[in-house]
């Protein structure tokens, strides 16, 4: 399991990938073992504000319990209109993004929490200031990546691109989680050949896949075995 204090950083192949039903269900994950943690996005995009329909915290917090009566707010950093890179979001309101900031804010959670589940905004390369990419924020909270990646076609090109980004900066993912909530799903077949092309050339472990969720409140157990696989091998 991983070690206390040590945050998790849920990034993405791509945006729409299903990062935040992934951070949900780390943060279901962990309350249903005695852990206290706490989720946090940097910078999210596309929504007025995080009581908004569109807010990744205000999800979050809808669907974990010990949330619920909580406020959403306080998981997010930055929060800007334009559905865009945090970058260009921020400068159409005449702002900027300090990661100063959010480097004091996930140490601050972190004397209180454990994990600090932060979720990135896009892929990697996605923009965050003029100099800082989403994969400089991964390297300057030194928190622990698992990587978000579709199931079906063109993942395994993503997913290795993700990992060679990585490789290539010194961050060691702890593992892969595949998401298929496509209504006709992917096959089986297609399926295995991703997860297998991907761990033999890269050497990473795809911990599984996570199919459609009905209830977000209450996901069938199945879905927190890719979860379990990753995270017990830590």
């Amino acid at each position: 399991m991983i070690k206390r204090r040590e945050n998790i950083f849920v990034i993405g192949t791509d945006t729409g990938v299903g990062k935040t039903v992934l951070s949900l269900l780390l943060m279901q994950f962990f309350y249903a073992r005695g852990y206290t943690p706490f989720y946090l996005k940097p910078a999210q995009t596309g929504c007025t504000d995080s009581y908004d329909i569109d807010s990744d915290a205000m999800f979050i917090y809808q669907h974990v319990k010990p949330l619920s009566k909580k406020d959403p707010a306080d998981s997010v950093i930055y929060c800007f209109k334009n559905p865009k890179a945090p970058y260009f979001a921020a400068r159409d309101e005449g702002k900027k993004i300090d990661f100063e900031v959010i480097r004091e804010v996930t140490n601050r959670k972190s004397l209180s929490f454990s994990p600090v589940i932060l979720e990135a905004a896009g892929g990697l390369f996605v923009p965050v200031n003029e100099k800082k990419l989403v994969i400089d924020m991964i390297k300057m909270t030194d928190a622990r990546p698992i990587i978000a990646a579709r199931a079906g076609l063109g993942t395994i090109n993503h997913t290795l691109l993700t990992l060679e980004a990585l490789s290539n900066r010194g961050i060691e993912p702890a593992g892969i989680v595949f998401l298929d909530y496509g209504e006709n799903g992917t096959s089986r077949k297609m399926i295995s050949e991703n997860i297998e092309a991907i761990e033999m050339i890269s050497g990473i472990k795809v911990g599984g896949v996570i199919g459609k969720i009905q209830d977000f409140s209450n996901p069938d157990q199945k879905c927190y075995q890719p979860l379990e696989k990753i995270l017990t091998a830590l």
